[in-house]
């Protein structure tokens, strides 16, 4: 396993939407380990793989205490969303920035595991928060664009000052 490269907000990268998952074979399995390793590395609780630089639809979490209920979504596919909740929410993409975001409260999503089973999910709660983040990574969108233009503005020049101030 090894621990990959999270693309940091603004890198246009970041806005590209990610196309299905063909097969589900060898290669992504180790992806998704990788991708594991590198989340509980960071530490996170969700990463989509846009954000690892693979432009594909698969994103993981893991919102246990533990650190060992990794969730697996392939291809996920929001069938249904009821009510709305506000959360603070922060990403890996974008380092030391949390805001509220307002989401649906409930989602049920139906995604292919590791093994390329289909299952159906209803999610609550912070795991419905999470399962809707990542699914924005999928289409090319963080989530500091849910905020207003001028925070969104400072976000960015925080974030580019801070790559510019990073050793190489």
């Amino acid at each position: 396993m090894a621990i990959l490269d999270i693309l940091n907000y603004p890198d246009p990268r970041l806005h590209t939407v990610a196309k299905p998952v063909k097969e589900v074979d060898a290669s992504l399995r180790r992806l998704i380990d990788d991708m594991a390793e590198t989340m509980y590395a960071a530490p996170g609780i969700g990463l989509a793989a846009t954000q690892v630089n693979h432009h594909i639809q698969l994103l993981i979490i893991d919102i246990s205490e533990t650190k060992d209920q990794l969730q697996v979504f392939i291809n996920p596919r929001i069938l249904e969303k009821d009510g709305e909740q506000v959360y603070e929410e922060g990403c890996l993409s974008v380092p030391g920035i949390y805001d509220s975001v307002t989401r649906a409260e409930k989602v049920v999503v139906e995604a292919m595991n590791e093994k390329g089973e289909t299952f159906k999910l209803e999610a609550h709660g912070l795991l419905s928060v999470c399962i809707q983040h990542e699914m924005d990574h999928l289409l090319g969108k963080v989530f500091v664009e849910y905020l207003s233009p001028l925070k969104r503005t400072r976000i960015k020049n925080k974030m580019l000052k801070q790559q510019r101030n990073r050793p190489m």
